[in-house]
């Protein structure tokens, strides 16, 4: 029923005279007068419908539900934009060492002319210039012998698909076992120390490292440990403004354990959830230094027994080989948890991920892709194997 239907016509005797003015202009200057009969319509008594409006709390409610499914379908959004952008970023990383990858394989398929042992010989060399390592090109050269008779590959394109798809076969089988998740205490603050050379990048790792976790919702503290190289404390001071994060600085040439007992002091009473330990940068044979790096555990320990989580190694992609050497003998002194690769995107040598996982059997957790702060993301095999070996699988 509509809403006028619960009005009452009244009745013809009360109406409305509308005298309609015409101009002038009519025959003999006297308009003709015309009465209209206008209807006054009035609510029957009784029959008047209740209007309920909406409350403000169930306007309130609608909202948030609105804004909710905004927020998250945003999020969905963001996510995928996030994963596509690490993705494109990696790519992006990888490009030398793809190039490089790419000629170092053509120039080599190049030369082919029948599967000898020349060939075998030829493949060793050019898997060793790729900086895959001596003992992964020989293990992978020795495995594809049975392999490409049994594959009974005769032109260039089988023999190369052969040759690639049991690299990335190898590649991936090292990672089977592998744990490359960090690791966090259950309760109190986890202490994250990192180790490494000078120059391979350990304060400006930790700077993106803490700004990654503060994003992340993360209560972060650093603690300024290197008190002997020139500037270190002051450029993770700058870090930690930059981030608003809060830094435990010691005196200059002080001893690195004070500080590190300092700044674990702190993220207890701060009730912080990480706390980053920027180490000096030391040779793997020096003893003195070996032994610090040990006295800054017990001082952590004593204080948080299940810590540290992590002793992370910071790794420059640059030096190739050499950088697998360092792993190596670190891995010998001190309990070496996981690699964060620095400086990927600088190299043609990204392959030397490769031997670090075949020969150490240490998990690569993060690589470094640039010098924004952003520039630091958890290395995803998976995602390594399909840039690197792609171009080469569809050429």
């Amino acid at each position: 029923m509509g809403l006028f239907d619960f009005f009452k016509k009244k009745s013809v005797e009360e109406t409305v005279e509308v005298e309609v003015l015409y101009p002038s202009s009519w025959e003999n200057g006297v308009p003709p007068i015309k009465v209209v009969t206008v209807e006054v319509l009035q609510p029957t008594p009784g029959q008047a419908i209740d209007i309920v409006l909406p409350s403000r709390d169930t306007l309130e409610t609608e909202t948030e539900t609105e804004t909710e499914t905004e927020t998250e379908t945003e999020t969905e959004t963001e996510t995928e934009t996030e994963t596509e952008d690490a993705s494109q970023k990696l790519d992006s990383g990888l490009t030398k060492t793809k190039k490089t990858w790419s000629e170092r394989w053509n120039s080599f398929m190049a030369n082919f002319r029948s599967v000898d042992e020349d060939f075998f010989d030829d493949l060793e060399e050019t898997l060793i210039g790729a900086d895959v390592g001596a003992q992964t090109a020989i293990q992978l050269t020795e495995e594809l012998r049975d392999e490409v008779k049994l594959k009974n590959a005769k032109n260039k394109q089988e023999i190369s698909k052969v040759i690639v798809d049991k690299l990335v076969e190898l590649y991936r089988s090292q990672g089977i076992d592998e744990d490359a998740s960090m690791h966090f205490a259950e309760q109190g603050p986890t202490v994250i120390l990192l180790v490494g050379v000078n120059g391979v990048g350990k304060t400006t790792t930790i700077g993106k490292l803490s700004a990654y976790y503060k994003n992340a919702g993360k209560k972060v503290v650093l603690a300024a440990a290197d008190t002997f190289r020139a500037g270190a404390t002051e450029q993770l001071v700058a870090w930690g403004e930059r981030n608003d994060v809060p830094v435990v600085t010691g005196a200059a040439k002080a001893d690195p354990a004070s500080v590190v007992f300092d700044g674990v002091k702190t993220a207890i009473d701060t009730e912080a959830d990480i706390l980053f330990v920027d180490t000096a940068g030391r040779l793997q044979n020096n003893v003195n230094l070996m032994q610090e790096l040990a006295k800054m555990k017990r001082v952590i320990t004593r204080e948080l027994p299940n810590e540290p989580q992590e002793v992370l190694l910071a790794l420059d992609a640059t030096t190739g080989q050499n950088a697998v050497q360092q792993a190596k003998l670190f891995k010998d002194s001190t309990d070496v948890t996981g690699i964060i690769l620095t400086k990927l995107d600088g190299t043609a040598k990204g392959g030397i991920i490769l031997p670090i996982r075949n020969e150490l059997h240490l998990p690569v957790k993060w690589v470094g892709l640039g010098e924004k702060v952003t520039d630091i993301q958890p290395f995803e095999a998976n995602d390594f194997a399909k840039s690197l070996f792609g171009s080469l699988l569809t050429e």
